[in-house]
């Protein structure tokens, strides 16, 4: 894309060279001041095409220290300057055709052959760059291609503009040579009006028309998103930077936050080519979050585990309870701290009047070591835990039991099968009542962890 840019930039700077040779010689040939004017405006684009090129090889390097946003701007500062060329050469025309025609002077134009010729070759050839350099100019978003794709637009009509000056001089009109300078003078400032108009823009990060709606709409149907707080966006060169702020729900995990914000930067930048999104988000509490919800993520800010959370709805008050795990080598003063704190932020969160009771644990280690029981332990263990579940008629085929014996006692899990219709609720009792019924045979095992499976 760059070398396209390079290449379409160097074949401008040759068709101007060869423009302005030719209106020029055929100017002072002819003595035309539409000509010469129009040899001025070929000088001009002449040397807006050579700082063009110039401006096309230094916006296509990449960011770097000193450039964090790369080198884009360089191509709206040559199209600044451009303009301001534009408009120099306007106000000389203006100023020398509004003379000839205020003051009579006489000056004799020729309309020759050459010069119809000359500027009908113009025109073709600047049809055919303009379209050039106006289809690059969208394909790689070139600013300084844009200006130049204008310029030879417009430089149809003032072409014309001489043409018709020429005619009129052919046909026994002297004034209608410097009048045709004028009207050339005059395209030429709309022509950098308008150039200068959306480079100004461009130049003062100006939101590119419509981005904000469409990188709105984009975000707002990645699934996570709650609502889009905060849009900006301004174009540089080919790329188009933006800052987003999407909120999401704040009980969400880090990872599914992560996630959401990678499906709005890549959602984005599917719709946009050259976008580069940054994505910031915001975690908001929604207006359908239960109690539990709250507490939960709470705890979660506060880096503590709990579990076991139960709320009452006391009518006049709610009563929270809740399991709270520290390490267990913390003393009980410092653990107290530690739910005074979070029993605080609850308050904070849900009002004063709740009443929350918390019971501090232990910490289950991540990492305990163990190692496999005797084969006759398994078994033993495995028979007993077949007689508790036969005398319940609850938990049938009583498999995969397993026994590990650590420091601090004996870790069994067992598998069972159970009847599927079953509510959650009463396969925990069952299965838990199973569990105390086994550490009270056995004071050495410590953990019992039984896993229910619906019975086919």
């Amino acid at each position: 894309m760059q070398h396209e840019k390079e290449q379409v930039a160097l074949s401008s700077i040759a068709a101007s060279a060869a423009l302005t040779i030719a209106k020029g010689l055929v100017g002072l040939a002819t003595g035309s001041l539409a000509i010469l004017s129009e040899a001025g405006h070929s000088l001009i684009d002449l040397g807006a095409t050579i700082m063009t090129y110039v401006a096309v090889r230094i916006s296509g390097k990449p960011a770097d220290e000193e450039h964090h946003y790369g080198h884009g701007k360089v191509e709206a500062i040559t199209a600044l300057a451009e303009t301001a060329l534009l408009f120099l050469l306007s106000g000389i025309v203006i100023w020398e055709a509004s003379k000839r025609l205020i003051e009579h002077e006489a000056h004799i134009v020729e309309a020759t052959v050459w010069a119809f010729a000359v500027m009908i070759a113009s025109m073709v050839v600047d049809f055919f760059r303009a379209r050039v350099l106006s289809r690059t100019a969208k394909e790689t978003h070139s600013h300084a291609l844009e200006a130049d794709a204008l310029h030879f637009s417009s430089d149809l009509w003032s072409s014309l503009a001489v043409l018709v000056g020429l005619a009129g001089v052919y046909f026994g009109l002297p004034w209608a040579d410097s009048a045709a300078a004028l009207v050339v003078a005059v395209l030429v400032c709309v022509a950098g009006w308008r150039l200068g108009r959306r480079t100004i823009d461009m130049l003062i990060d100006v939101a590119p028309a419509g981005a904000a709606d469409q990188i709105t709409a984009v975000a707002a149907k990645v699934p996570g998103v709650v609502a889009v707080e905060q849009v900006r966006a301004r174009a540089v060169g080919e790329t188009t930077f933006i800052d987003l702020i999407v909120a999401v729900s704040r009980t969400l995990p880090l990872d599914r936050v992560t996630a959401i914000k990678a499906a709005v930067t890549q959602a984005i930048c599917a719709q946009m080519p050259g976008a580069e999104p940054i994505v910031t988000v915001d975690p908001v509490a929604l207006s359908n979050e239960s109690v539990l919800d709250r507490v939960m993520v709470i705890a979660r800010n506060r880096a503590l585990a709990v579990h076991h959370v139960t709320v009452h709805d006391l009518n006049d008050r709610l009563a929270i309870s809740l399991d709270l795990e520290v390490d267990g080598k913390l003393s009980l003063r410092d653990a107290h701290a530690l739910a005074d704190g979070l029993e605080s932020a609850i308050a904070a969160e849900l009002g004063g009047g709740v009443e929350i009771d918390t019971h501090i644990e232990p910490l289950q280690p991540h990492r305990a070591g163990g190692r496999e029981a005797p084969a006759e332990r398994v078994t033993s263990v495995a028979i007993a835990l077949a007689e508790l579940a036969a005398d319940g008629r609850t938990l049938r085929d009583v498999h995969d039991v397993r026994v590990r014996e650590t420091d601090e006692g004996e870790i069994v899990n067992f598998h069972c099968r159970v009847d599927p219709s079953l509510s959650v609720q009463d396969v925990h009792e069952k299965v838990d009542a199973v569990e105390r019924a086994l550490k009270h045979r056995s004071p050495s095992i410590k953990r019992v962890i039984g896993h229910a499976e619906p019975a086919r």
